[in-house]
């Protein structure tokens, strides 16, 4: 079993997309910055290329933008492929299985707070699971 756990921005806006059975995916890249700088005083980054299914795919395209900050639970797959020019290429990608929203959620034109998601129990952060349904808050569990 694995587990990959970090926290990080994203470094555009989520892709949401369908594939050819009409499951939905989202792709996003998420930097994280090292804890150390170098000699020079420059902090270092890694940058993670993530994907997230079916309803926290929905979730992460509509509550995060560039530069969100998000904290993401996955795995990590090893994938190959062929680029146009016929080189094969090696990837790693996060296939996310939780995330959670670190950033307050962004008020709409009319200054509301979009509460419309029952996913979005407290404005300060939404934990999502796989299946895109949100962890039950502890007094719901007690």
């Amino acid at each position: 079993m694995q587990k990959f756990i970090f926290i990080g921005n994203l470094t555009r806006d989520p892709d949401l997309s369908e594939n050819n059975n009409g499951v939905k995916v989202c792709r996003f890249t998420v930097a994280v910055n090292r804890p150390y700088a170098e000699s020079n005083g420059e902090r270092q980054a890694d940058f993670f290329n993530c994907t997230a299914w079916k309803g926290l795919a929905n979730s992460i395209a509509r509550y995060c933008r560039k530069g969100s900050k998000i904290f993401v639970a996955g795995s990590i797959q090893h994938r190959t492929y062929e680029d146009n020019r016929g080189n094969k290429r090696d990837t790693i990608d996060v296939i996310v299985q939780e995330a959670e929203f670190l950033d307050p959620p962004k008020k709409d034109d009319g200054g509301e707070v979009p509460m419309s998601n029952p996913q979005t129990r407290t404005p300060q952060a939404r934990q999502l699971g796989i299946d895109g349904i949100g962890a039950p808050d502890i007094d719901d569990v007690l």
